[in-house]
């Protein structure tokens, strides 16, 4: 079997280099349209760290997997093996970039400094990915999938949907017809002759039709060489992460979904007949993750999903070793410069739609119709995240900053908090779902779960672990520290009490039928 000769290229590489270029793009553009035009990050910042540390992340991670495909086609003396798809993880990066990105940055007021806390974050979050390939088997058993995607779900939902829509109508000329021919191809089916995708059409048809209409530039200036010195990075690391502690209640969360994103990937993977190790991509994407962030990156890298459909058309190895060596010479030559004047908002913008609807519709795809209502209710507290940095954008950050209140929660004082609510403005509770609201909506939606399913001794165990993490300020509080007069640590202890002595009295004085119904 190992003397089996293993094809680089084939013709079906063609389809898969299509899928891993258009989406990462797309990835790239959305980190440049947030870094430079949101928040105004100079160009070095952006174009001389940042890009080049997430291309040479992706350019190991493609090589990698084109090795672990060549490896399993060695193993199994098989010529028809398919490249796991790897790539920047986009619920992770709008959560890095909105959830501790944005808010460090008003906070800090400083580029330099908010970027060696967003590449500590990134170090960090390769870590706990790293770590997932020890443990994720351990939590996945544990934690309902309900809770897990229908958090996701509300991050898409609130943050990349509501995005995308808005910016769409913002340029209706440009945005409208590339959204309709997006959708018709992702969401109806349908496909050009010689199988061409309407997406590719989108993407492609809508830079010429932004150049004619003169909405768009070609412009080479920005290429260059952009090779980022690994030992100012690392140094900025360093640095970085005594400021980022207090949002390891997001980073941390993230991950953890990052990686068991991961390993159901790599399962649907073995699914469709490629047996790679869940435990070896884990590995993968944790370690790319890390060299990434040494060298300027900010989000992290992950299997996505797709190995079915890239297996079906026949792809291989070629399309992720050719991918990610591409995606590394655009990075580090400046080439990101160059797409980032030539793509209209209105392409990453149909992206985010679409990437969002997906996650939604996933949730709800891969969950037993029983556990939607865990779905639902885990979706609501990242709407809180949301809320608290439109409203505080709104209010001004520079004017009426938030402080951090006696109770350890992030909040505007009582006088404001009053003044936004008597004004119609949804702001009670907002300030205190907002702080770990990824892990909130998981704990949320496992109770929920649990609840459905009959096991209240479990959601009591839940309760508990919400109680410890109030403790030590993981949920609900503005930074990492002991909180032994928390409400909300209060509260929980008083649910897991409840919860088991509703247990106890389980088929005595206490039940409900087993075909019971919500809807």
């Amino acid at each position: 079997m190992n003397k089996i000769k293993i094809p680089f290229f084939t013709k079906g590489d063609i389809g898969g280099l299509t899928y891993i270029l258009t989406n990462n793009i797309v990835n790239y553009l959305i980190v440049i349209a947030t870094l430079s035009g949101v928040l105004a990050w100079p160009d070095e910042i952006v174009y001389g760290r940042v890009i080049p540390g997430m291309s040479i992340g992706l350019l190991l991670s493609g090589l990698y997997y084109a090795y672990m495909a060549h490896k399993l086609g060695k193993k199994e003396g098989r010529t028809d093996v398919t490249a796991l798809p790897s790539g920047v993880s986009t619920p992770a990066m709008f959560v890095i970039l909105y959830g501790v990105i944005m808010p460090l940055h008003y906070a800090l007021g400083d580029p330099e400094l908010t970027w060696s806390a967003a590449v500590a974050a990134c170090f960090i979050g390769g870590l706990v990915e790293f770590i997932g390939g020890f443990i994720g088997p351990w939590m996945k058993k544990r934690i309902p999938r309900a809770a897990l995607l229908g958090t996701v779900a509300g991050i898409g939902f609130i943050w990349m949907a509501t995005q995308g829509v808005f910016d769409v109508f913002s340029d209706p000329v440009i945005g409208l017809p590339i959204l309709l021919v997006a959708m018709v191809g992702v969401f109806g089916g349908y496909i050009f002759k010689k199988k061409f995708p309407p997406l590719v059409i989108a993407i492609v048809g809508g830079i010429i039709y932004a150049l004619l209409l003169g909405r768009t530039e070609v412009d080479f200036s920005g290429i260059g060489f952009y090779f980022p010195n690994p030992v100012n990075s690392i140094q900025s690391l360093i640095n970085g992460f005594a400021i980022v502690l207090p949002y390891l209640t997001i980073i941390i969360p993230i991950e953890i979904y990052n990686f068991i994103e991961t390993m159901d990937n790599v399962e649907a993977a073995n699914a469709a007949g490629d047996n790679y190790s869940i435990r070896e991509a884990q590995f993968a994407d944790g370690i790319c993750t890390m060299i990434a962030a040494t060298f300027g990156g900010v989000v992290p890298n992950t299997v996505w999903l797709g190995h079915a459909g890239l297996k079906k058309s026949g792809a291989g190895i070629g399309y992720s070793c050719i991918g990610g060596i591409l995606l590394g010479i655009a990075g580090i030559f400046g080439l990101f410069t160059f797409f980032s004047k030539l793509v209209p908002p209105a392409i990453a913008a149909v992206t985010y739609l679409w990437c969002a609807v997906v996650m939604v519709s996933q949730a709800f795809k891969d969950c037993k119709a029983k556990h939607y209502a865990a779905i639902g209710v885990a979706m609501i507290p990242p709407v809180a995240d949301y809320l608290f940095t439109q409203i505080t954008g709104a209010v001004g950050y520079a004017d009426v900053w938030t402080e951090v209140l006696p109770s350890g929660i992030e909040g505007y004082g009582t006088e404001v908090s009053q003044y936004l609510i008597d004004h119609g403005v949804m702001w009670r509770g907002v300030a205190e779902v907002k702080p770990g609201a990824i892990i909130i909506g998981i704990i949320l939606g496992t109770i929920t779960a649990f609840i459905i399913d009959k096991r209240l001794d479990k959601v009591a165990i839940t309760a508990l672990i919400a109680a410890v993490l109030s403790l030590f300020g993981f949920i609900h509080s503005a930074s990492l520290g002991v909180y032994p007069k928390s409400q909300f640590m209060i509260g929980y202890l008083i649910v897991a009490v409840l919860c088991y002595i509703l247990h106890l009295g389980h088929g005595k004085w206490f039940d409900a039928p087993d075909d019971y119904e919500y809807v």
